[in-house]
């Protein structure tokens, strides 16, 4: 009797196994989707797209046939279905009950001769043997660049005497770009570095954008590494900016966004004779995965300006006089619940002011209502001889750090082991929920209204253009 109702067990399950392969025309039998729209980000054109996978499912008991597929017409997508990459060979196609498909789509768009991008869209259909068309629309904008390469094979270098970059469209470097005299960036430009490529900077450099029109320097991968997580958010997608002076060049920069290189900024000076200078006022450096700006034999101001989130030092100074004012120095780098860095956060401070090189210019380093802080206990160091007589000046910041031992250091806010208020509005990325690295000030932070009132006279608004009259002024580049 045993023996039978396994029997009986058996052919139900085999036959149940049957019908999943039996072909069903029946019209209310549908596919599933993985999504009904495709979306690829902006896409450079004549570069072409990352691929997106589109999961088609059978979530039906019975099979289901696809008579063909197909787009409305043969622009821009290209497709490749389980290693087909010409739909029109696929005809018959039979899903089974419970399996799927692969599909992946790609985007290739050829110049449009606008500025701005161009959306551009199809849609793939999906003809099923009982006559019911279901379909996915896709869809992307192409924007034309202007491209910098060297077309010669092992040649990654090209090299003018000067050169501009204005906002009418974005540019593509793809290679290392060397300015032996003059380098302009116009507000509003838009520059798109391929992986490894770098600017060099041999002469002045004057890249002036403003609150409404930033200049903006990032990585050219704009679509996602995974789930919701763009390229953006990971270091290291191309190298960085180096501004290099053999004599008295001039930098200027104003609201220039650098974002997720190697090194942000990286500026070396003569090290005897007139130093380089640079200013730079409303500034992001953001994201890297060694420095963020380096000064080295240099003079430099630097105000209402956010340096954040580097594996090495966001700050170096070696050689030069610097004054910081207003500015944001935080180090969070890899403060987050997913792994998407190519390196992990060096055990370093975010500032470190180097004043033991013999054969240096002195380094005199200033800050005045500043934060210096991050997630390691001591973010500041001032390496020196005799620290009674260094003659950089600390007053109205906020500093994690100890207690600074030198002759002029006052009005400063320590951090303590027993704070528990936050001092940013997030120093922690979190990708399922959305919440990225925000340094504006927390509604509680200790850096609220401890300012230095003098040193904030000629900064009346912030980096965003808060005004600082009407209050005491906040530490950092952030008024609350």
């Amino acid at each position: 009797m045993m023996k039978k109702g396994w029997l009986i067990i058996l052919i139900g399950v085999l036959l149940a196994g049957c019908r999943e392969y039996t072909i069903s025309d029946d019209p209310a039998l549908r596919l599933s989707f993985s999504r009904d729209t495709i979306s690829f980000d902006t896409v450079f054109t004549e570069q072409g797209s990352a691929t997106f996978r589109l999961m088609v499912y059978n979530q039906n008991k019975s099979a289901l046939l696809i008579r063909s597929i197909g787009l409305d017409e043969n622009k821009y997508f290209s497709l490749n279905i389980d290693g087909e990459q010409k739909p029109e060979n696929l005809t018959d196609l039979q899903i089974n009950g419970g399996d799927s498909l692969f599909v992946f789509v790609r985007v290739h768009i050829n110049p449009t001769g606008e500025n701005n991008p161009v959306l551009v869209s199809n849609n793939l259909h999906f003809y099923l043997s009982s006559g019911a068309k279901q379909s996915v629309h896709l869809e992307a904008y192409g924007q034309d660049v202007t491209r910098i390469k060297n077309d010669n094979p092992g040649d990654h270098r090209v090299t003018c005497d000067t050169y501009t970059f204005t906002a009418e469209k974005p540019y593509l470097i793809f290679d290392t770009l060397i300015v032996s005299s003059q380098l302009t960036i116009e507000p509003g430009a838009t520059i798109y570095m391929h992986n490894g490529a770098c600017i060099i900077a041999l002469g002045d450099v004057t890249a002036v954008g403003n609150l409404t029109q930033p200049i903006l320097i990032r990585g050219d991968r704009l679509d996602n590494l995974f789930d919701s997580v763009p390229y953006l958010y990971a270091g290291g997608s191309w190298d960085g900016i180096y501004l290099i002076a053999d004599h008295a060049s001039t930098y200027t920069l104003d609201y220039v966004d650098i974002l997720s290189g190697t090194v942000g900024l990286y500026c070396y000076g003569p090290s005897s004779g007139t130093l380089p200078t640079l200013q730079m006022n409303g500034c992001r450096i953001h994201n890297h995965t060694l420095y963020g700006v380096v000064l080295t034999n240099t003079n430099a101001v630097v105000t209402n300006t956010e340096i954040s989130n580097c594996a090495s030092y966001c700050v170096y100074c070696s050689g030069g006089e610097h004054e910081f004012i207003h500015s944001t120095i935080a180090s969070y780098f890899g403060n987050t619940n997913i792994r998407i860095q190519p390196t992990l956060k060096e055990d370093v401070a975010a500032v470190y002011i180097n004043n033991l090189q013999k054969q240096e210019p002195q380094t005199i380093s200033s800050f005045r209502n500043c934060i210096i802080t991050g997630y390691l206990t001591n973010q500041l160091v001032v390496a020196t001889p005799f620290d009674r007589y260094y003659p950089g000046t600390f007053i109205g910041n906020y500093l994690k750090t100890d207690t600074l031992h030198i002759p002029h250091a006052e009005k400063n806010t320590y951090w303590q082991p027993t704070d528990t208020t936050d001092v940013f509005r997030n120093d922690y990325y979190k990708y399922k929920e959305y919440h990225y690295y925000d340094f504006r000030l927390d509604s509680l932070s200790p850096a609220i209204g401890i300012g230095d009132s003098l040193t904030a006279v000629p900064y009346s608004t912030d980096r965003m253009g808060t005004s600082r009259a009407l209050c005491l002024p906040d530490a950092g580049a952030y008024q609350h």
